[in-house]
């Protein structure tokens, strides 16, 4: 039973990561697409080991995962589910949402757009040494070069010249070099050094700036914009590369590709919760929601490491830009978890609604039996990351700090507040879907319910006979009745809350 219910929403959890992790290759570069797939793969083991391995372990032991109490009386593995009488956590906080879901969705909601508005500010580059903390030998280096020699002796940049055989090579880099010189931002020019051929010559240029500073990027295309000019005159082309120009081209590409990354992930997992929930709203709300998170992440790494807000708690030594990367990456875990946590939340709300509860109850079941489950998987994934934040590299603390507040507040603000809220709000409205769409999507029956209904007859045809086993009444899926309370109306657990026992 577990595995038919339960199991969908795992596979889907699964599909939902599995496109965050793909979808990397968007951005157009080869390691991020190497790591994106080779992480989808192992997404996808792990949900096959979920849905092959982990029940046969549990047909091996059966009873290994009963409780003592449980062991003593329960002849065979027991697959009704224990009514629980008292409210938990979970459904405490539902009913306090649901009494007060106008100023929890507006306060969420603003909440997360202001700590996402320093993300509009946010400067992607590779700082280097140069936010190394101070008792480091690389960062002592680093500022006695930029006092000596000045900061751009830091990220100099390579220019390959070649030529095209029309004109002489050592006269023609030399101009080159010269109108290079002349550039406004460039220090100095080496003098072209050739190869043994002779119609090929590197130069060194330095900047006057440092290497992740604006100005240095500003530098490298104007010299790029200057290329056809000094060919068209001089026969000779140019390439400007060295790491510096290499970082700032992959922050421009993926500086570029993040927003179309994001598009193409969240609308395939929008489309992918729709045919789960069969509903426009709901997947709406859940990318929205995803969304308001992400960005606030982005927000609080601006604050923290570009500009220094709270950066001695955190253990920040020097602010400076972002890494590439790390939005990307931010984005694809984040979203992954989020689409997770979502699942298995509103997957128990569905379940409870298809058969037959009012959304509000709906929510309160679905907080009472999965609301442990999103948060214990969030507090661990919160602790994972914020442990990043012991490490001295300066990177792996932006990549621990951006995640936890991401999973942080999509689990807790998100997840827990922003979603029965609107689903209060929404009320039956929350399960909408049109006529032409009702008819286009497939029915994948997520909560089992066919599955439930096959048990129910097969369990309904002995007890009717003169052999039936005197507890098979007992073991009949019980439908909700029309005498249970909202939850929301009383102080306290509503009436009928508990979960349907199944076969």
């Amino acid at each position: 039973m577990a595995v038919g219910t339960a199991g969908s929403a795992v596979v889907f959890a699964g599909l939902t990561v599995i496109i965050a992790l793909a979808g990397l290759s968007v951005i157009g570069i080869p390691s991020s697409t190497k790591m994106g797939l080779a992480a989808a793969a192992t997404i996808a083991v792990s949900v096959f080991v979920a849905l092959t391995l982990v029940p046969a372990l549990l047909g091996l032991w059966p009873r290994a995962v009963l409780r003592r109490s449980a062991r003593k009386t329960i002849d065979t593995p027991a697959l009704v589910e224990p009514a629980e009488k008292k409210p938990n956590l979970g459904s405490r906080w539902a009913c306090f949402v649901l009494r007060r879901p106008v100023p929890l969705l507006l306060l969420g909601a603003i909440g997360l757009a202001a700590m996402a508005l320093p993300g509009l500010h946010m400067r992607l580059g590779q700082a280097g040494n140069a936010i190394l903390p101070m008792s480091s030998t690389e960062r002592r280096a680093y500022d006695e070069i930029s006092r000596a020699f000045g900061p751009g002796y830091n990220g100099q940049l390579a220019v390959i010249i070649t030529t095209d055989g029309t004109a002489d090579p050592k006269t023609a880099a030399t101009q080159v070099a010269d109108k290079i010189r002349a550039t406004p931002g460039v220090v100095e020019v080496s003098t072209p050094q050739f190869d043994q051929a002779g119609d090929a010559a590197i130069v060194t240029v330095v900047p006057a700036t440092a290497p992740d500073a604006p100005q240095t990027a500003t530098l490298v295309e104007r010299i790029r914009d200057e290329r056809p000019a000094v060919q068209e005159r001089t026969g000779t082309t140019y390439l400007v590369t060295g790491l510096t120009a290499a970082n700032i081209d992959i922050a421009a590409k993926v500086s570029g590709a993040l927003i179309p990354y994001l598009l193409t992930v969240v609308g395939l997992a929008f489309l992918l919760l729709l045919i789960v929930f069969r509903s426009v709203l709901v997947p709406l709300k859940a990318t929205l929601g995803f969304l308001l998170s992400v960005f606030a992440g982005l927000g609080a790494m601006v604050a923290v490491f570009q500009w220094g807000w709270l950066a001695g708690l955190f253990g920040v030594p020097a602010t400076g830009p972002l890494p590439p990367m790390l939005p990307v990456m931010l984005v694809g875990i984040s979203f992954g978890l989020a689409m997770d946590y979502e699942l298995f939340l509103v997957s128990r709300i569905h379940e409870a609604h298809s058969h037959g509860r009012p959304t509000p109850d709906a929510v309160v079941l679905g907080f009472r039996h999965s609301a442990r489950v999103v948060v214990a998987a969030a507090l661990i994934m919160i602790s994972v990351f914020f442990g990043f934040l012991t490490n001295r590299n300066i990177a792996i603390k932006e990549i621990g700090f951006g995640l936890a507040v991401a999973v942080l507040l999509d689990a807790f603000v998100v997840r827990m507040t922003l979603v029965p809220a609107a689903l209060a709000l929404l009320g039956k409205a929350a399960w909408w879907r049109p006529r032409w769409l009702d008819r286009v999507l497939p029915r994948l029956d997520v909560e089992g319910r066919s599955l439930e209904k096959q048990l129910a007859t097969g369990a309904a045809e002995p007890a009717a006979g003169k052999s039936a086993s005197p507890d098979s009444e007992e073991q009949q899926p019980t439908a909700p009745t029309t005498a249970d309370a909202s939850p929301w109306a009383v102080e306290g657990e509503p009436a009928g809350h508990e979960r349907v026992p199944r076969q």
